[in-house]
């Protein structure tokens, strides 16, 4: 696999030859960040994790320069900062067992630029040769402009792929906006219950950003176990750890689908529930 920077990584945790170790992807997670994954995409991790005929990967796009950075790392070059989070993100992988993880080593501005094509050229490399099943990405109500800035590359790239070759289930999950604003019919629930050392475990490894004083791990934790128990307001809790996506596949059934207006309808509807039920009161 040849990636376009000259810095960009691909890591086999297991030693396993590179064409062996991508094909056997079934759940891929493409994030912008270090980090990225293990906060919005667990769920795929723990479906795979020592499963037998199933595998997660895992895509970072940026190089880990602009991090913000404080206490023992207050001091660090930004190349010190690229080493460490590129470190961080392969120790990841080794915990949870990835097949595959790739750092494409990208700065932001690169990432968010529309004429530079050789993101979405990456993207579509490693979509080739992994033809995972699911892939869980970054939501486009996001705040984040950088997330915003991926998940449209990867759609492009995905786009690119025959229809026959395209994964089943393109997700959109919650880092830096949470979806529980969505109407109960359009949002997928991802039941993440069961295995909270483990995920806490992938969390933790990302010392460099915790330690500076962001509790990435207790917030994310804290909107897991909010969401499953605000999930239902006239029944028990039906699991213990919850995390929403918005479903982009419809984005890969009809490529002319445009990303904003099919956004723009998901909150065209969240408007049309609030009304109904202001409404009540005056029937």
């Amino acid at each position: 696999m040849k990636l376009s920077k000259p810095e960009a990584t691909l890591f086999i945790p297991d030693g396993l030859p590179e064409p062996e170790a991508l094909s056997r992807t079934t759940h891929l997670a493409v994030g912008a960040h270090q980090d990225d994954i293990e906060f919005m995409a667990f769920h795929g991790i723990l479906t795979c994790y020592r499963q037998a005929g199933k595998r997660f990967a895992g895509i970072t796009c940026t190089n880990g320069a602009g991090s913000p950075r404080a206490g023992v790392y207050t001091d660090c070059s930004d190349a010190d900062m690229m080493a460490i989070r590129r470190g961080e993100q392969n120790e990841a992988a080794r915990i949870g067992h990835y097949g595959f993880m790739a750092q494409l080593a990208y700065t932001s501005k690169e990432l968010k630029d529309p004429v530079n094509p050789a993101p979405v050229n990456d993207l579509e490399a490693l979509l080739r040769s992994s033809r995972p099943e699911v892939v869980y990405t970054h939501n486009p109500a996001d705040k984040h402009d950088t997330h915003v800035a991926v998940m449209l590359a990867l759609i492009e790239a995905l786009r690119r792929l025959p229809k026959t070759q395209r994964p089943q289930r393109l997700l959109g999950c919650e880092v830096w906006r949470d979806l529980d604003w969505m109407p109960d019919a359009d949002k997928v629930a991802l039941d993440v219950s069961g295995r909270d050392h483990l995920a806490m475990s992938l969390m933790g490894v990302f010392d460099s950003q915790i330690a500076g004083g962001k509790r990435y791990d207790l917030a994310t934790m804290g909107r897991r176990r909010a969401h499953a128990t605000y999930a239902e307001s006239h029944g028990v809790d039906k699991v213990e750890l919850l995390t929403y996506a918005m479903d982009l596949s419809p984005l890969l059934a009809d490529d002319s689908l445009d990303v904003g207006a099919y956004v723009a309808d998901l909150i065209r509807r969240f408007e049309g529930d609030v009304r109904q039920r202001l409404a009540l009161r005056h029937r």
